[in-house]
């Protein structure tokens, strides 16, 4: 269906998309930059896609925890694409990567170029230490940036578990059911590698080691009574622990996203086309459900219910936000184990912040391969501050 206030045209096409193996942080790509993780994926997409650099508008990248800079131009450069290609990085905090894909589309339907790579990267292993000028000159550093004002009579700006331990608790969302999730998340992230479910995705990394080719997060022994064993990790008597929530990872995520109307489809592929995103604000204090507010608002544009969606990617920041979004949004047990991260999330594979949501339509235009023409595929996300991003695509074939 046409975007509404656009006229009838095809949709922006994500046509190609890759990532890097998702590591947990400090291990073993403890050593590689933030653009040295995203310039193979930016070759690869590129190579897929069989266009030429120089028909690329622009590079578009997410990043949360870098040293500022531009990203999106260093890693460009790496990559080799002309230097007359520019450059763009933003910063959405959780969101960036997939803030990234949706503005490449936006993009495209202005008709400001025909075809952008974008997408996210983060190294949390190298990223800067932070800290700000303090009024005698020194430097007082901190473990990370302010969200939302604070005021004195609440915590407006809390950190992600203490926020994910609000929405659990006010969701009623216990603590076997977050267990449950983690578990099904590792199960499936190891049946999706076994099976080569992520072959095609994934850009194997040099490091000084050797290259990486496969994600580290998984755990084969994790069962219902190892996560029973998790004390609580933010909250004396709460819900959320170091089991039931993700873990922060390196890792890079890019995608193409070209005209469908002066574009052709690659043959023999599936196409994602981009019919059109949200963005909600919520209260900063119960963050986790900003991604349930953009999607309510998304679905309800386009005249859509939870269950015309085929397949759903969320990022896993926690079990219990996931689980308080997807009750909001009216996705019950059946549908949520059909269509919901099939292949696990980032509970099994890690969270790495700015390309978590490129790390979504990637594994979105994986799946489309094995769904007929028309299926309804979301992503969404959840950020610090209280935001959410939501993104519908349609698959389309040649």
């Amino acid at each position: 269906m046409p975007v509404p206030g656009t006229s009838p045209r095809t949709p922006p096409l994500v046509i190609a998309g890759r990532r890097t193996p998702l590591v947990r942080a400090g291990t073993a790509f403890a050593e590689i930059r933030v653009h040295e993780l995203l310039a193979p994926v930016l070759r690869a997409v590129v190579e897929d896609s069989g266009l030429a650099g120089e028909e690329f508008a622009q590079v578009i990248v997410g990043n949360a925890a870098g040293g500022g800079g531009n990203l999106a131009r260093l890693a460009a450069l790496e990559a080799e694409f002309p230097e007359t290609v520019p450059g763009l990085t933003v910063d959405g905090q959780c969101g960036s990567g997939l803030d990234a894909v949706v503005l490449a589309c936006r993009l495209i339907q202005a008709g400001a170029g025909l075809a952008y790579a974008a997408g996210g990267a983060e190294s949390i292993s190298t990223a800067p230490v932070r800290g700000h000028r303090t009024a005698d000159g020194g430097i007082a550093f901190y473990s990370r940036a302010q969200h939302a004002p604070t005021r004195p009579e609440d915590d407006g700006d809390p950190d992600m578990g203490l926020a994910a331990e609000t929405v659990a608790r006010e969701a009623g969302v216990v603590r076997e059911r977050q267990d449950a999730l983690a578990l099904r998340s590792h199960r499936r992230a190891l049946e999706a590698a076994s099976s080569g479910a992520f072959n095609a995705e994934i850009v194997p990394v040099h490091t000084s080691g050797g290259w990486v080719r496969a994600d580290n997060g998984p755990r084969k022994r994790l069962d219902e009574r190892l996560l029973a064993r998790f004390p609580p990790a933010f909250v004396t008597g709460g819900t959320v622990t170091a089991g039931n929530s993700c873990f922060d990872a390196d890792g890079a995520a890019a995608v193409v996203v070209v005209d469908g109307d002066r574009s052709a489809l690659p043959p023999g592929r599936a196409a994602l086309a981009f019919l059109g995103s949200a963005s909600a604000g919520v209260d900063p204090r119960r963050l986790g459900v900003g991604a349930a507010a953009a999607t309510a608002a998304l679905l309800k544009e386009h005249d859509l219910a939870v269950d015309d969606l085929a397949a759903v990617e969320f990022n896993e920041a926690f079990a219990g936000q996931v689980l308080a979004c997807t009750d909001r949004l009216g996705l019950g047990d059946d549908a949520l184990d059909a269509v919901l991260n099939i292949h696990g999330g980032s509970l099994a594979l890690g969270h790495a912040y700015g390309a978590s949501g490129a790390v979504s339509v990637v594994r979105l235009l994986a799946r489309a391969q094995s769904l007929p023409d028309g299926s309804l595929c979301l992503a969404m996300i959840s950020s610090a501050g209280g935001l959410g991003t939501a993104v519908l695509f349609e698959t389309r074939r040649p």
